[in-house]
């Protein structure tokens, strides 16, 4: 969309001109912004910076200012910009604290490691279990427990009726118990 287009459709209509832009380059700067902004701010802050991006854009372009040409431009560095200054505001929300510092002795680590390492151990070893199940049954599990389906939900999913679900589940489960009971044996 060029600033001419996008003129003429404000001259009638400031928010179908809105609308239009928006329409054009939502992706384009959403994908930008969430490039920016993984790793340090949340999806509400993430969508914020987009709108505060349009924001921004709408109210240069109603100030007819001598911008020329194809907006994409213009927009994307708009974006990676707002996208910044998020950035440096959420990394200085984060308290550091050096190594020197007097106060570390009294910081915990909340992460106990070696709990972390046992528990993702036994999840390694349950879902190893799990597959020797065998189809459909693992694939149950699976859906009952991981991604915390419905026996119809899983019914549609596998073709299968929910009471036929639940008592396969049930059926697995006594075959998974007997199964960690003979790893916890050797």
């Amino acid at each position: 969309m060029t600033k001419e287009y996008y003129m003429q459709i404000a001259r009638s209509s400031p928010q179908d001109a809105h609308k239009a832009l928006a329409d054009e380059y939502l992706n384009y700067v959403y994908t930008i912004v969430y490039n920016k902004l993984r790793s340090t701010a949340v999806r509400e802050d993430i969508e914020e910076c987009v709108s505060d991006v349009f924001a921004d854009v709408f109210s240069v372009l109603e100030e007819k200012s001598k911008l020329g040409g194809d907006l994409k431009g213009f927009i994307g560095t708009v974006a990676k910009r707002r996208a910044i200054d998020y950035y440096r505001r959420a990394k200085n929300k984060i308290d550091t604290v050096s190594i020197e510092d007097e106060r570390i002795g009294n910081l915990r680590n909340k992460i106990d490691v070696e709990k972390e390492i046992i528990d993702g151990e036994l999840c390694k070893i349950i879902y190893d279990q799990v597959k020797t199940l065998g189809e459909p049954d693992s694939s149950i599990i699976i859906y009952k427990y991981y991604y915390n389906k419905s026996s119809s939900e899983i019914g549609d999913i596998l073709s299968m009726k929910p009471s036929a679900v639940r008592m396969r589940c049930s059926r697995a489960l006594k075959r998974l118990k007997e199964k960690l009971a003979d790893i916890v044996r050797e």
